[in-house]
C-alpha cells in the first residue's frame, strides 16, 4: 500500500509573502506570494509546501481545485500523522 496524506487547503494568492496561517474547519489556511495567473499560485504553493515538509516537489499533486481557492494537495510518502505534524510543529 502506498503512503499518502491528503490536505485540504485554502489558498490565499498575492499575499506579501507565503506563510501558513493555521487550521479554520479542517482547512489549512495559506498565504501564497504568486498572483493566481497562468498556474503561478499553484506551482509556488507546491514549492512552498515542499520545503515546509521536506519532501520534493514531485511528490505534492493538487488532486482537486486547481482554479480554485479550496484545493486538496496529496503528498506521497508521507502518512498523515507525519504531514499534519510536520506542517503544525515547524521549529
Amino acid at each position: 500500500m502506498r503512503n499518502e496524506a491528503k490536505i485540504s487547503l485554502r489558498v490565499y494568492p498575492d499575499a506579501p509573502r507565503n506563510e501558513l496561517l493555521g487550521f479554520t474547519e479542517g482547512m489549512l489556511r495559506v498565504r501564497i506570494s504568486a498572483p493566481p495567473v497562468k498556474g503561478k499560485a499553484n506551482r509556488e504553493l507546491l514549492a512552498f509546501l515542499s520545503q515546509l515538509l521536506g519532501i520534493s516537489q514531485g511528490a505534492l499533486t493538487i488532486t482537486r481545485g486547481h482554479t480554485s481557492r479550496n484545493k486538496t494537495v496529496v503528498a506521497s510518502g508521507l502518512s498523515q500523522e507525519e504531514l499534519l505534524k510536520r506542517l503544525l510543529h515547524k521549529d
